[in-house]
């Protein structure tokens, strides 16, 4: 289907005027589509085009969402072929709920047995849901295993919400005195030897080398709390993003045969070329060595393996052994670090950095790795009342939303429920 029929076809279900047949056509090219930004972009330019264009965007979703909701009831005799069936093409089960992460409406409860209501109503509304989830421009948590799923109908006020995490850090000088980079003004903070520190107009830190100053090289180190981030541009002009709860400590020039550094937490590294002076990441017991590249490296002293993933161009990962194994773009090493074993392993890289281009993404995670992302980005310390809950969960939410919002996007198995008291969530 081109973009313009896919608009065409959006547009008429917008104004209620989309034939059975044409309703098929539409939902069958959703759930096959993957490139959801043409499909936001299309949408988008569909919604400035009908009736909904002098509302906001809330009052916008919510009506879309009634529209829908009082279809799925009207619907129950809706061909089979039009509707997104409830496993995936991979043979997985899965299910899905739709709705903007701050509406008061809560979701449509999506993940039940066939059984419990009319099997065709429910594949309407599940349908309907992905459609909505698109136009609200949410991407909500699925479980992939064919389980009783509920919304999340109960969770704190809003009086105890956490915000997201933001762009902050603390630098170490080399004479161990400490800059705060979210409180410092732009501009020069520090000269270190022959190396001016700068931070720029964009939050960045930057290290230029001047004429001025010693020749001596000094090291730094820049920390990211729980709930912070930074990026910091290398005196050879490589640039790293750090995670939540991160280090990096570097020298303040480059000098000798090779650039090397040491990594606790994760970054995101955009190395300069330079074929007379590798660059090498030590981060745990797992040593990294590159010419030019671009790559990620996930070592947080709370998980149990080191993962080093290429994008592109060529890395060398060794562990303990010394023995070390060469990534192809695509690739992840995983030393474990209770063996000392290392793996190799094809990857989705965009899930990867995911974090790093704003988002968290899940592919199959258990909900003790759920909550650890959580407890990094939104400085808070999660308690488990009661077994840790089973299953694991795959989806992408922004990382922009604050901690209740989402709570709420989450969907939650059986019983699982959350209490947040200051700093503190609590997984029911």
């Amino acid at each position: 289907m081109s973009n313009a029929d896919f608009k065409e076809l959006l547009s008429k279900y917008l104004n209620d005027s989309l034939s059975a047949d044409e309703l098929h056509e539409l939902l069958d090219h959703l759930r096959k589509h993957e490139n959801t930004e043409d499909l936001q972009t299309a949408i988008q330019q569909a919604l400035d085009d009908n009736i909904y264009k002098d509302l906001s965007d809330k009052s916008r979703t919510d009506l879309i969402f009634s529209r829908i909701m009082q279809q799925a009831r009207d619907e129950e005799d809706m061909p089979e072929a039009g509707v997104i069936p409830m496993s995936s093409a991979s043979g997985s089960g899965g299910s899905s709920a739709g709705g903007s992460a701050g509406s008061r409406t809560q979701p449509p409860m999506i993940g039940h047995s066939p059984q419990q209501r009319s099997s065709k109503h429910w594949r309407w509304v599940a349908a309907a849901a992905a459609l909505l989830a698109i136009i609200a421009g949410v991407y909500l948590i699925k479980n992939p295993q064919p389980r009783n799923i509920v919304s999340i109908s109960k969770l704190p006020p809003a009086s105890n919400d956490v915000a997201p995490g933001r762009n902050k850090a603390i630098l170490q000088l080399g004479d161990s005195s400490s800059i705060v980079l979210d409180d410092s003004e732009t501009g020069m903070l520090a000269q270190q030897g022959g190396t001016k520190i700068l931070k720029l107009s964009n939050g960045q830190l930057s290290y230029r080398p001047s004429r001025g100053g010693s020749h001596e090289t000094l090291y730094n180190i820049i920390s990211t709390p729980r709930g912070g981030q930074y990026q910091v541009i290398l005196p050879d002009g490589s640039k790293v993003w750090l995670n939540a709860a991160s280090s990096l400590r570097f020298p303040t020039a480059f000098t000798g045969k090779e650039r090397s550094v040491m990594l606790t937490g994760e970054a995101y590294f955009d190395i300069a070329p330079n074929k007379n002076m590798p660059f090498k990441v030590q981060a745990g017991d797992t040593k990294v060595e590159v010419l030019g590249t671009h790559f990620n490296i996930m070592a947080y002293e709370n998980e149990d393996r080191v993962n080093t993933t290429l994008l592109d161009g060529s890395i060398r990962v060794s562990g303990q052994s010394g023995e070390g194994l060469k990534l192809s773009p695509g690739q992840q090493a995983t030393l474990h670090t209770r063996s000392g074993a290392i793996t190799t392993h094809e990857v989705d890289t965009e899930s990867v950095v995911a974090w790093k281009n704003g988002n968290f993404q899940f592919d199959g995670n258990d909900v003790q790795n759920l909550m650890r992302q959580l407890e990094r980005w939104y400085d808070v310390d999660v308690h488990y009342a009661g077994k840790t809950p089973e299953g694991h969960y795959s989806g992408t939410v922004g990382r922009d939303k604050s901690l209740l919002k989402v709570l709420r996007i989450f969907e939650e198995e059986g019983d699982l429920k959350f209490k947040i008291e200051g700093k503190n969530l609590t997984v029911l």
